[in-house]
Order: structure tokens, then C-alpha cells, then sequence
């Protein structure tokens, strides 16, 4: 696990940020280099799948030119939900490391622990935690933000 690519993930949630998306970024990783980056666009595309791990994972296939992500690494700010968590999986990517717990949704030990569910074909080793209190902050303060938001409107 390097810091510096947890770091990027959190740049990536910024961006998300600033164009009023849920800001969850993701970068995956292969032989110490990012192949991809990505932030949450479901609101921008209007598109339900349009994770940070979804347009994360489908760059770093183009790229690699297959849909097997063998020895890649993927770095997200939040607790993967079950989407992203399944994603993972068929990816085959055996690495991921996250920022914060995500105790309604999350798919690494949270919720459901599909990232190591033994019926699967694939499982993925996990570690959680990484810069928690920046990956919590920019949650937090995205939701509350809408909240106040809404109560103004």
C-alpha cells in the first residue's frame, strides 16, 4: 500500500466535488503507476453506474486491453457498495484499499463482505481505513451541505 495513491483517489474526490457529485474518487494501479483515475459521475451522466470504481475499472481495461486486472490495485476513497464491490471482483483485481467504512452500503466488511464471499470466482484482499478522517471529512461535509441546502430551497 502506497500513501500517495490513496492521496490521488482524494484528488480525484475533490473533483467529484466541485461538480456537485458524491465525492468518492477512485485510481487503480499497476507495477507502482496509475493506469486510471476516476471520480463519482451518476448526476453529471445521469447514469446509475457511473461509480468512481465502475469509470475507474473500465479505463484501466481499455488501457491494458483486457478485462482481467490481474496485479492491479485499486485505491477508493469510501467502502465499496455492492456494485463497485462486484465489479472488483470480475475484474479479477486482487488488491483494494479504501478510506472510509461505509456502514449502510459497504462491500469489503460494512455490510456484505463480497470481496471475500468464497462463492465467488474471484476474491479480492482488502484494507480499509487509509486516510480516514480526509475520506470521512469530504463525505460528511458534501451531505451536510446538501442538507442545509434543501432546507433553504
Amino acid at each position: 500500500m502506497e500513501l500517495k495513491f490513496m492521496l490521488e483517489a482524494i484528488r480525484q474526490a475533490e473533483k467529484a466535488l466541485l461538480i456537485d457529485e458524491v465525492p468518492i474518487g477512485a485510481v487503480i494501479v499497476k507495477d507502482g503507476k496509475i493506469i486510471s483515475r476516476a471520480y463519482n459521475q451518476t448526476e453529471k451522466t445521469q447514469n446509475a453506474v457511473k461509480h468512481a470504481e465502475i469509470i475507474a475499472i473500465e479505463k484501466a481495461c481499455k488501457k491494458l486491453k483486457s478485462w482481467r486486472l490481474d496485479g492491479c490495485e485499486i485505491y477508493v476513497t469510501a467502502e465499496p457498495c455492492p456494485m463497485c464491490a462486484g465489479a472488483i471482483c470480475n475484474a479479477r483485481i486482487p488488491k483494494v484499499y479504501f478510506g472510509t467504512h461505509e456502514p449502510k452500503s459497504g462491500c469489503a466488511e460494512s455490510k456484505y463482505p463480497v470481496l471475500t464471499d468464497s462463492g465467488l470466482n474471484h476474491n479480492a484482499t482488502f484494507l480499509g481505513g487509509i486516510e480516514k478522517e480526509a475520506c470521512s471529512s469530504l463525505l460528511k461535509n458534501y451531505f451536510k451541505a446538501k442538507r442545509k441546502r434543501k432546507t433553504l430551497d
